[in-house]
């Protein structure tokens, strides 16, 4: 990989910054083999990534008004299932289990396309930027092209009558990046869910910006958006 003519004028003043700072008083020994240049960080604002920002506390929101006292997350970012650990008590489902010794979040080995439940049992239960990987091997699992299909065929088959799936993966035009994800028109989703009911869709666009209870239909020409679907039985 090329290194870039502006991050080589960061490194430099990365190491400007170091002979300044081991002149000054009070200034600990800094040995070369400690050193962590971060030379990106200079920033005018607070970086982030828009989608996982968003989608989290969308979903979080939405579990807390809810008050259920157990929730169910298949795949998603192990930040948010640990901060909703905070309000109920969480059950993660993953094919690579989440070991921690936190109250109120436990684990358990499973796959999105066979979970360990029982049809239409689940009351509260999530999956965020999950169901495009399936079936693309990224994560050890086997290749299936109708591996985000499945995976929404089973969160419906396991959730409730009167319960609430919260999901979201990229939207905009259809297409595979393989072997990192898919993107899938926010049409396809809903044929995909087609037994359940939606309650809100909202996205977070081209630009970053969350767009709340619209059209579906806004999200099919998104480039890679995130589409947020709150859907019930």
């Amino acid at each position: 990989m090329k290194l870039r003519l502006k991050d080589f004028s960061k490194y430099i003043a990365f190491y400007g910054d170091l002979r300044r700072y081991q002149k000054m008083p009070h200034a600990e020994k800094v040995s070369w083999r400690d050193l962590y240049p971060c030379p990106r960080e200079r920033t005018s604002t607070t970086a982030f990534d828009t989608h996982y920002f968003y989608q989290d506390i969308w979903a979080f929101r939405k579990i807390h008004a809810s008050g259920v006292p157990a929730h169910v997350d298949v795949g998603s970012k192990v930040d948010y299932v640990g901060f909703l650990s905070a309000i109920t008590q969480v059950t993660f489902i993953d094919i690579r289990p989440l070991v921690t010794g936190l109250p109120n979040l436990a684990s358990k080995a499973g796959s999105i396309l066979e979970m360990p439940y029982a049809d239409n049992s689940i009351p509260s239960l999530s999956c965020l930027h999950v169901a495009e990987h399936v079936g693309l091997g990224r994560y050890g699992d086997p290749l299936d092209p109708l591996g985000t299909v499945k995976a929404c065929h089973e969160l419906q088959r396991v959730l409730a009558p009167g319960g609430n799936l919260y999901f979201g993966l990229p939207v905009g035009r259809p297409r595979v990046c393989f072997n990192a994800h898919r993107i899938h028109s926010s049409d396809q989703i809903l044929e995909y869910f087609s037994g359940l009911k939606l309650l809100e869709f909202s996205l977070v666009d081209d630009s970053g910006h969350l767009r709340q209870n619209i059209d579906p239909a806004q999200g099919r020409d998104q480039k890679y958006g995130c589409g947020l679907f709150h859907f019930t039985k």
